[in-house]
């Protein structure tokens, strides 16, 4: 399964418990401060702007059982209307390609397969969902499920997420990122303690699908 697989355990969670909540979610913002809600639907409008962006990835997973990092990197490419490409180069190549139907899996064989049954097409739906929330910038879910810690300006920001809820916190310890028109990194810590750590880099808007991009995507 690998490490993108238990990262996308960790990413399911967050998806069906909190960022699958109504827009309205974000207006009333009882567990962070005036100053803090300011910045994040600041911060949100700022990574709205991009219809589409590509980036570098650096994924650095931190283990308990295991004695040194699991280190991968890639490209990925958010599309909003399309969904996530996300291409794993080293140290092994395959690629997902996350829609709102579910994943699509390439080997480095170019076999296509999708991902998991039943269960897994609707874990996987949740993961594209969220990760097209976070990276289009509708944070509206936040809200409802974490407590909500934000810093610096829209320009170059910091943003830490807590759990509220038992269901959450049993999986997850917290979420931080950073950035400014796009996100920098991405740090999820594990109830056990594990950690995995992405750092992007290298990111453009993209305005139209490359040939390629719209072939990996398949038909709409």
């Amino acid at each position: 399964m690998g490490a993108l697989k238990r990262c996308a355990a960790a990413a399911a969670v967050i998806a069906l418990q909190s960022m699958c909540v109504p827009a309205q979610a974000a207006t009333a913002p009882t567990n962070a401060s005036a100053s803090d809600a300011a910045l994040v639907s600041q911060i949100a409008s700022r990574l709205a702007r991009a219809n589409g962006v590509r980036s570098h990835f650096t994924q650095t997973q931190t283990l308990a059982a295991m004695k040194a990092p699991l280190v991968s990197t890639g490209s990925l490419l958010f599309y909003r209307e399309r969904g996530v490409i996300w291409q794993v180069e080293t140290p092994y190549r395959k690629t997902w390609i996350m829609r709102d139907d579910g994943i699509t899996v390439i080997d480095a064989a170019g076999q296509r397969t999708r991902g998991g049954g039943a269960q897994g097409a609707r874990g996987a739906a949740e993961i594209a969902k969220m990760m097209r929330a976070m990276l289009g910038g509708d944070l509206s879910g936040l809200y409802s499920q974490f407590d909500v810690e934000a810093r610096g300006t829209p320009a170059q920001w910091q943003m830490r997420l807590v759990p509220r809820q038992p269901q959450i916190a049993q999986a997850l310890r917290g979420i931080e990122m950073e950035g400014g028109d796009f996100l920098h990194s991405l740090r999820i810590t594990l109830a056990n303690g594990d950690v995995t750590q992405y750092e992007f880099s290298g990111s453009a808007q993209v305005s139209v699908l490359a040939p390629a991009d719209e072939k990996l995507f398949g038909t709409p």
